[in-house]
């Protein structure tokens, strides 16, 4: 069991993110939770918009750091200390090589259905693509993203505690769906014969 509870934590990337989504560190974990309900409470439910939050957050910034800067140089106090606001070619270079891992995979998704028909993927991802149209239809994207953050938040530490149950329950639902996606491709493929024979 604490080799499976090993690699859980090794699949969720083994640093500090890991111990978060797994509430190793109990704090961090219940300050995401409550910084995520209140920023989903404060856009969602009280009406505020992103560019009006971040707008007055920055000028309240901008106004103490004026302040700070006028007011040390009349009481000869030193300055505010900030540190050098700019990107490092390094940060830029990880976040691009990140995000053309992410573009590969789905042109290579997009690639399996055009090119080889792949009619699994095919089916696969129409039905990914309806279910998040089915339920966008009854939440806001803001709230989405919040369902998201707490289930990636509540989820795995569920798991990890009851992983034997669940991986057996997923298998057995794994091995139903994939004889009903075969029964559907073969359907599919026989009557795209059928059609060509005639």
């Amino acid at each position: 069991m604490a080799t499976s509870r090993r690699s859980l934590h090794a699949l969720l990337g083994g640093g500090a993110v890991a111990d978060v989504l797994l509430w190793r560190r109990r704090k961090a974990s219940a300050a995401s939770v409550a910084g995520a309900t209140a920023v989903w409470f404060l856009f969602e439910r009280a009406g505020y918009s992103l560019p009006s939050v971040v707008a007055n957050a920055l000028l309240l910034l901008v106004v103490v750091l004026f302040s700070w800067s006028k007011s040390a140089s009349l009481l000869n106090r030193p300055l505010p200390p900030l540190p050098k606001l700019e990107l490092s070619d390094a940060v830029v270079e990880k976040a691009a090589d990140q995000a053309l891992v992410w573009i590969n995979r789905v042109l290579g998704v997009g690639h399996d259905i055009a090119i080889k028909r792949d009619k699994s993927i095919f089916i696969n991802v129409i039905l990914i693509l309806w279910a998040v149209s089915y339920i966008g239809m009854f939440f806001s994207f803001l709230t989405l993203i919040y369902i998201g953050v707490m289930f990636s938040l509540l989820v795995p530490p569920l798991y990890e505690k009851y992983q034997d149950h669940v991986d057996e329950k997923i298998g057995t639902a794994h091995r139903v769906l994939s004889r009903h996606l075969d029964t559907i491709i073969s359907k599919t493929g026989q009557s795209t014969k059928q059609k060509k024979t005639e």
